[in-house]
């Protein structure tokens, strides 16, 4: 295959794919460091009100709560932040989550997204990073 037909087949998965050549980063895309502090500051208050999780972090000590949680998004997103968290598992060890408070969480992630006027492509390419975590945090 020649060099032209290689770029143009690579550009048509590229196209396929929803990769832009140029694209911003995630963590870019969510305002970095600042925009991800301000998004778990709004999340953890619909977090803490829900029904459904609330009462999972009653005995939380929220502010390293929300260092940990900046970190992991600003890690996950390409930021530069080290995440010095523990593991998912052994984090939510014990707790007996079960799908619906994943998809809990979830939800309210996405309704402070919304707030915060992330579009949706911001929005799913950051529940697409968490969505695997599913499996360790989920033990019912």
């Amino acid at each position: 295959m020649s060099a032209r037909k290689c770029a143009l087949v690579l550009a048509g998965l590229l196209a396929l794919s929803g990769h832009r050549a140029n694209a911003s980063s995630l963590f870019e895309d969510l305002g970095e460091k600042p925009g991800i502090e301000r998004l778990i500051t709004r999340v953890m208050t619909i977090w803490i009100a829900d029904p459904r999780v609330g009462p999972t972090f009653a005995d939380t000590n929220l502010p390293r709560f929300k260092r940990i949680i900046v970190e992991q998004i600003c890690n996950l997103s390409g930021g530069d932040c080290k995440y010095t968290g523990r593991s998912m598992a052994e984090a939510h060890k014990g707790l007996h989550l079960a799908n619906v408070q994943f998809n809990a969480v979830a939800e309210d992630l996405q309704e402070a997204m919304e707030q915060e006027h992330f579009s949706y492509s911001v929005q799913n390419r950051l529940l697409a990073l968490l969505a695997p975590m599913q499996r360790d945090v989920v033990t019912r």
